[in-house]
């Protein structure tokens, strides 16, 4: 007997009825979005292994323990299973040059993957949904992508995020806080861990998020990058600060809030919840005015955030928020199989017209070489009985039965048996008179 085959850990199949939340969840977003005018992009989910390099950094954990690289072994490339989408937004918006027209608003959905422990609402093959504006540099376009990921929990009916918000400065203002921050913990070496030392040099401001308890009163002291900024810095901070204060949008300033990609400068921010144990960042984002030109394109301005689903359902269905699924509009009783392709022609009208129909299918019992599923020992007309197949009926969640029974089908007609009304109410119809009934159906009449 052969081995039985898994999914990979933390790679997960995502199954009925789970996979209606996410189908609903990503109307949801794609409504938002059209809101306020993003369009979607779909990038690769394999990329050049440099892509990621260039556009996060080599000394980010990303890039040292957790992307999932290879060689490609017909041609000897190396590439790597996407770990995040900006640096594919940014590589796709150089290549194709979307930009020669002014700035563009984009959105994407899909599949991420990151060699690390699974955990709750963290695993190696995650999904992602999240939004770039690349050519606009006014702080209006980064207060509008917080207003929008705020206008997506209100729709999803999420209340319990709460965000904060920092700013990374300039590239010559990260300089200054960066010669301060290595003189500091040079200073308290004693007290660093193997991790903070390895980045001492490389990434000090990374220290910052260090998640070690031992570590955090030394963090506390740390000089603040916000002592840094220069005026413009503070101006461009102060201006998506007052674009939500008149929009109601509460928010904390968190002055050790940083990104775990090099590519972020000016705004950076945060949506969290205390609902997920240690993993409370549900969407997390920020200016990135330098990467477009880093990765060899025209030098412009970008922002964007992202947003990691599988967090998000954990908060939905937690909150009990996720809607059931709807049923079809109709369930077919068809007691028996001689007259199914008169059946099948008019299921396929009605949802040819819209209407979405369900039809109970028999399946054969035992093994396929069996005696039990043999021509012989089965009828092969049997669809089971009326009894069982309205009880089926009325577990799909559909609005109406439609009977095909024989005496109807000789008459030219079906009947239909409300499933929801209390009392059953039935009608005939003529099948010839399918396009002036049809509608009814769908409509829930």
């Amino acid at each position: 007997m052969s081995q039985k085959l898994t999914a990979v850990k933390g790679m997960n199949d995502l199954l009925p009825p789970d996979s209606n939340a996410w189908v609903w969840l990503e109307g949801v977003v794609q409504d938002v979005m059209r809101r306020y005018g993003y369009s979607n992009i779909r990038t690769p989910i394999v990329e050049p292994t440099a892509l990621f390099i260039r556009g996060l950094g080599e000394v980010t954990d990303i890039v040292e323990k957790e992307m999932y690289s290879f060689e490609d072994r017909l041609n000897h490339e190396q590439l790597t299973l996407r770990p995040e989408a900006t640096a594919g937004v940014v590589r796709a918006t150089i290549e194709h040059n979307l930009l020669y027209d002014g700035g563009k608003r984009l959105f994407y959905m899909g599949p991420m993957f990151r060699h690390e422990r699974p955990q709750r609402g963290r695993y190696r093959q995650f999904h992602q949904i999240g939004a770039e504006a690349l050519g606009f540099a006014l702080p209006d376009v980064d207060a509008e992508l917080i207003l929008m990921a705020h206008s997506l929990w209100r729709e999803l009916g999420l209340k319990n995020v709460k965000l904060e918000l920092n700013s990374l400065g300039e590239p010559e203002e990260r300089l200054k806080h960066r010669e301060a921050l290595i003189a500091y913990f040079e200073s308290h070496a004693s007290v660093l861990d193997e991790d903070a030392k390895r980045r001492l040099h490389s990434n000090p401001l990374r220290i910052l998020d260090t998640k070690n308890p031992a570590m955090q009163v030394l963090v506390e002291g740390a000089p603040k990058l916000m002592d840094f900024l220069g005026a413009d810095s503070r101006a461009h901070l102060q201006g998506v600060c007052s674009i939500l204060d008149v929009n109601g949008v509460e928010y904390s300033i968190n002055p050790r809030l940083v990104r775990g990609m090099d590519y972020y400068n000016l705004t950076v921010f945060e949506f969290i919840t205390d609902q997920l144990g240690s993993q409370g960042t549900i969407c997390g984002g920020g200016r990135y005015d330098y990467l477009i030109s880093q990765m060899g394109g025209k030098s412009a301005p970008a922002v964007g955030w992202a947003m990691g689903v599988e967090r998000v359902v954990e908060l939905l269905k937690d909150a009990q928020l996720i809607p059931f699924a709807k049923g079809p509009d109709v369930f077919a009783v068809v007691p028996e199989s001689k007259s199914i392709e008169q059946v099948m022609f008019v299921l396929q009208t009605l949802r040819a017209k819209g209407v979405s129909v369900q039809m109970h299918s028999p399946s054969a019992s035992g093994n396929p070489g069996s005696a039990a599923a043999s021509a012989d020992s089965v009828d092969k007309f049997a669809r089971g009985s009326m009894k069982s197949q309205f009880k089926r009926a009325d577990a799909s969640g559909a609005s109406f039965a439609l009977i095909f029974g024989a005496e109807e089908l000789s008459k030219g007609v079906v009947t239909i048996k409300s499933l929801r009304d209390g009392v059953g109410a039935q009608r005939e119809e003529s099948i010839s008179q399918i396009d002036h009934w049809a509608s009814s159906l769908q409509s829930g009449g």
